[in-house]
């Protein structure tokens, strides 16, 4: 998540990173305005824990000297005492306020970014290859595979429902091997190739950004894991929680990993062939390097 000081100094920039990314832009002003809450209720707190720990220190030492505490004195202890206990649940509740508000504001995107509502809002910035100019109208890939008997999407919806599939011989044999190829190229290049969980935990979901936005789109367990969309969020929080030194970075990690996702909001959407499934196996790299603008535009163009 974004940093709260980022937040705070730049509350315009972080309103219209929402809008640029069709998020509501109050969430912004909701934030700040519980974590200025936040903030007063903090000092409250810290001014109650201070005198109480101050009159507590206080009565400490007189009764080294033999002096015992008043009745007066005892019950302002107490009433300090209870005064804590009466905020210090508010004060949890506006802290899980914040973190769960400061999870919805997105990461502010680099300028040079277009802004669109849709994929025709993309940009085209390179192209490697010409595609083929065929002189006849190409078949769509699933009649083309399942004449070559490399799919049957018939019998698997029978068994896993819509948009399920078997590859069979030679389509099975073409995945695997550009897997392999994905992944010897990734090697070549100095990544460290991985295999994956894919049951997860939440946090590890939210701490990578795949929820809250994503969270209908997951399939989630009786034991509250989650089957991960891909083998992006392992990567990512393989080292969470630790410290990393400069003299660690890069690290360069690449994964494979059967993927499932639900496809919520995609009904009507590429029902047909096997480009929107809910299980497929895919390959991802990831990159931990310094928190530099710089150094990540040489490792996303690298990459």
């Amino acid at each position: 998540m974004l940093d709260i000081n980022i937040i705070r100094e730049n509350p315009d920039a972080v309103r219209q990173a929402c809008s640029d990314k069709q998020l509501d832009p109050t969430v912004v002003d909701k934030l700040l305005t519980a974590d200025e809450s936040r903030r007063q209720l903090q000092q409250k707190v810290d001014a109650l824990r201070q005198q109480s720990n101050e009159h507590a220190r206080g009565l400490k030492q007189r009764a080294a000297t033999g002096t015992m505490p008043t009745e007066a004195e005892k019950e302002t202890g107490k009433t300090l005492k209870n005064d804590l206990k009466a905020v210090e649940p508010e004060l949890k509740e506006l802290e899980e306020a914040v973190r769960m508000l400061a999870l919805q504001v997105p990461n502010i995107p680099a300028s040079d970014v277009p802004v669109g509502k849709d994929e025709s809002g993309n940009q085209l910035v390179r192209q490697v290859g010409t595609p083929s100019q065929m002189e006849f109208e190409p078949k769509p890939h699933e009649e083309i595979m399942t004449k070559l008997d490399w799919l049957d999407t018939e019998r698997a919806v029978k068994i896993g429902g819509f948009r399920s599939y078997f590859l069979k011989g030679d389509g099975l044999r073409l995945e695997q091997k550009l897997l392999t190829l994905a992944l010897n190229r990734l090697s070549e290049a100095g990544f460290t190739p991985m295999s994956v969980p894919v049951l997860v935990n939440e946090a590890s979901l939210w701490g990578t950004g795949y929820f809250p936005w994503g969270k209908e789109d997951h399939y989630q367990t009786q034991d509250n894991q989650f089957l991960t969309g891909t083998a992006e969020v392992a990567l990512t929080a393989y080292r969470q929680g630790e410290m990393l030194t400069e003299k660690d970075l890069p690290l360069q990690i690449c994964g494979i990993s059967p993927c499932f996702r639900r496809e919520v909001g995609s009904y009507g959407k590429d029902t047909q062939g096997i480009v929107r499934v809910h299980q497929f196996n895919k390959v991802e790299q990831v990159v931990y390097t310094v928190a530099d603008e710089a150094e990540t535009r040489v490792w996303h163009e690298k990459m």
